[in-house]
């Protein structure tokens, strides 16, 4: 099926589009990778290096960047007001999701994400650099107040409880409540297992073929609607600590054009922590 099929096929970027617009000055190609080191190893050609934990995240408190330091990012990075910013990633583009998530709850709409993300540009033999360029925004991003619309907080998850969709979009282990966390990850983050009572398990990597692409607006809404996750209803995605889960935003957000859809980055390093909360397994 065609990309138009999607509700807003103009967020993804293929990547023969990318090879032939890496000198565009008016884009900024940014990694954002689970696995830090990556980058460092090759990276596409003029693309900076965004870190989700020391630049993403807030460096006391369990939050996200405030909206002063999320300019300061993009200051460095050289993301200016009028840039178009194109995420990609490792695993699929998980936290290349998250930024992109992170950057629309900030109020800034220019972004898109490389279908694929690193995976598939490496598997076709594409090019990779190991020189970190250097840019100087032109001018600098005011952030927004935040899109309240597109995150969920503890209360409101609390609340939402028996009226809205809710998809934990972990592992069936996890779900479940035999495992905490990812197979290969360490064992630690919540007190308890299981998963938010009414929650469907629908995992994140159901999304994706093999070649980390996303799979086709048919295949996608007979996913979530099979499973009773419909575009007229409140949904809320939710994992381990936000960035699969913003992957399955990503999907139910710009893939099929859902308008009421949230990602819980507290997720279950959260809810799992949470004395006196519901908990089914």
């Amino acid at each position: 099926m065609l990309a138009e099929a999607y509700a807003h096929p103009e967020v993804l970027v293929e990547t023969a589009w990318l090879a032939d617009h890496l000198t565009d000055e008016t884009i900024r190609v940014v990694e954002v990778d689970e696995d830090d080191q990556l980058y460092a190893g090759g990276h596409i050609p003029g693309a900076v290096k965004l870190s989700w934990w020391k630049q993403l995240e807030h460096s006391i408190r369990r939050d996200v960047v405030t909206g002063a330091d999320f300019a300061e990012v993009c200051a460095a990075a050289g993301i200016g007001p009028n840039t178009t910013v194109i995420f990609y990633g490792d695993k699929s583009n998980w936290f290349a999701t998250y930024a992109y998530w992170l950057f629309k709850y900030n109020g800034f709409a220019r972004v898109k994400l490389l279908n694929g993300g690193r995976q598939k540009w490496i598997a076709e033999g594409r090019s990779l650099t190991t020189e970190v360029p250097s840019y100087t925004a032109s001018a600098r991003v005011v952030p927004g107040t935040g899109r309240d619309s597109i995150r969920a907080v503890r209360d409101h998850v609390l609340q939402s409880i028996g009226r809205v969709a809710l998809v934990d979009v972990r592992s069936p282990r996890e779900y479940s409540g035999e495992i905490i966390a990812p197979e290969g990850y360490p064992q630690e983050g919540a007190q308890r297992g299981g998963h938010i009572p009414g929650a469907v398990n629908i995992p994140w990597a159901q999304s994706v073929r093999e070649d980390g692409t996303f799979k086709d607006a048919d295949a996608l809404r007979s996913l979530y609607v099979g499973q009773g996750v419909a575009p007229d209803r409140e949904v809320i995605a939710y994992c381990r600590i936000g960035e699969r889960s913003s992957h399955t935003w990503f999907v139910l957000t710009e893939l099929l054009g859902y308008p009421g859809a949230r990602n819980y980055d507290g997720s279950w390093t959260e809810y799992g922590n949470i004395v006196g909360a519901p908990i089914e397994r």
